[in-house]
């Protein structure tokens, strides 16, 4: 019994060492995300919204941080630059012809579940 509670509490404390990962939404959840900001939604439902909240286009989904992790690790500027040059199936702009940079980091935040630059 002893050793149980010696268990426990060691998978307690461990388990405040490493970041949780948030869980991915479901589907539903997916089609419902956008942005706070009002521009960088109306964005969003234009231009990003079709791959990124729809399972099984090969995007990641927004705020699916398992999917998005490894990218963000390559750092914002290398996803700026995937964005704005196109990258595997993603169209140059991601087919957002009115973004801009700053539009672009934004959404990219948004989509990784980053919106927290610090994060």
């Amino acid at each position: 019994m002893r050793a149980v509670a010696v268990v426990l509490l060691l998978a307690v404390a461990l388990a405040g060492c490493g970041e949780t990962i948030p869980p991915a939404p479901t589907p539903a959840q997916a089609l419902m995300l956008k942005p706070a900001d009002p521009r960088l939604a109306d964005l969003y439902e234009t231009a990003c919204k079709a791959c990124h909240a729809i399972p099984g286009t090969g995007a990641p989904l927004v705020h699916d941080r398992a999917a998005w992790d490894p990218r963000w690790k390559q750092g914002e500027a290398v996803l700026l630059d995937h964005t704005i040059q196109g990258y595997k199936a993603m169209p140059a702009l991601g087919q957002c012809v009115a973004c801009a940079p700053a539009d672009f980091q934004g959404l990219i935040r948004f989509m990784a579940g980053r919106e927290d630059p610090a994060s």
